[in-house]
């Protein structure tokens, strides 16, 4: 395969949601993401993170600190973090000691990605002791888990943070439009997803670049543009890659349940109502798929347009060794692995979190 120049320089990372295929058990899904985050390092992709769903029947991550210590241990040089940790599920007393205990085991090595969603019913929901007006607090847990690294003030008179305090890790947070304000209010990297051409998030990156507040987690603005993209010999190849995801997604909107991933040929074969057909063609709407040069064209324009440091990509199809083959063509289209790049622009360092 030959590489593709996209004209920019852009780091490329990814997250895998652990999805689970139909007939498999849970834990193969699990030690699937264990194997590949193994061949993501040896792609030479920057970031490879984790994500967090409860009674997700197509989902096996359901603990994501736990899973990524799992990666951790089995790489050695690929940065790992979680895609995102659900900070309204948690108290960030434990929050932030997991994370101590992660930076501890694998210095330099690990990024702390939150998000402020809650379970999708209310069942799981009361399962987790919140409820949809806890995503109201976001920022509030955000400026109280930075305290427990600072230690100064202690959100808890007397309470440490052990052995998270002191210690200095990159925080993200996944936001849509309005959580990109909360993530430029608290000084912090922002998760974003902007394959779509809508204006939304384009005027809500704008926003966090001129509202963002140095912190202790970042000294300056860092834009992570995050969605599906698949790569294949022809465009139809890379399409049915991303098939077996949108159904699952467009199932779960009107089943209220995610369900295991199925063969791309199922999909084709299915007989959609009106309402699924709209969800599963909006999905589909929303991803970037070709060949190598068509994406890497892609690549270069989403970068124009919003300027992103960074693009995480997620791909959820049934079959692994498409799936992996997918990854390998999206790791060579500048030449480099992992790195899309060209002379004019280079790659943003990871900046070390400061508490000055």
């Amino acid at each position: 395969m030959a590489a593709v120049d996209v004209g920019v320089s852009l780091r490329i990372s990814v997250l895998d949601r652990s999805h689970t295929r139909r007939g498999r058990p849970p834990g193969e899904a699990l030690r699937e993401t264990v194997r590949f985050a193994q061949q993501a390092e040896a792609l030479g992709f920057h970031r490879f993170w984790v994500a967090e769903h409860h009674s997700v029947p197509g989902v096996a991550g359901s603990a994501p600190t736990v899973l990524a210590a799992a990666v951790a241990a089995a790489t050695s040089r690929i940065r790992v973090g979680t895609g995102g940790v659900m900070l309204p599920n948690h108290r960030t007393l434990v929050v932030a000691e997991q994370f101590g205990v992660l930076e501890s085991l694998f210095p330099g090595r690990i990024d702390m990605g939150l998000g402020r969603s809650v379970g999708f019913t209310d069942g799981i929901r009361r399962a987790l002791g919140t409820g949809k007006e806890a995503m109201g607090d976001f920022g509030a847990q955000l400026a109280e888990l930075a305290d427990w690294f600072t230690g100064d003030p202690l959100p808890y008179a007397g309470v440490h943070a052990r052995p998270a305090e002191g210690l200095r890790l990159p925080v993200f947070v996944l936001a849509n439009d309005a959580g990109a304000d909360v993530a430029a209010r608290a000084g912090a990297a922002l998760v974003i997803g902007g394959l779509k051409r809508d204006g939304a998030a384009l005027a809500a990156i704008e926003r966090y670049r001129e509202g963002f507040r140095p912190s202790v987690w970042w000294q300056e603005p860092y834009v992570v543009v995050a969605g599906n993209v698949a790569v294949a010999d022809t465009r139809e190849a890379a399409l049915r890659l991303l098939m077996p995801e949108a159904w699952a997604l467009a199932r779960s909107r009107t089943h209220g349940v995610f369900p295991p991933l199925v063969p791309a040929e199922e999909v084709a074969a299915l007989e959609m109502t009106d309402r699924e057909r709209e969800l599963y063609e909006s999905s589909l709407a929303g991803h970037l798929h070709g060949t190598q040069e068509e994406v890497a064209a892609a690549l270069a324009d989403l970068v124009r347009r919003t300027g992103a440091d960074e693009v995480l990509v997620t791909t959820g199809s049934y079959d692994r060794a498409a799936l992996l083959d997918s990854y390998g063509r999206l790791a060579q289209l500048a030449g480099s692995a992992g790195g899309v790049t060209a002379p004019g622009r280079p790659a943003s360092p990871d900046p070390v979190p400061s508490w000055t």
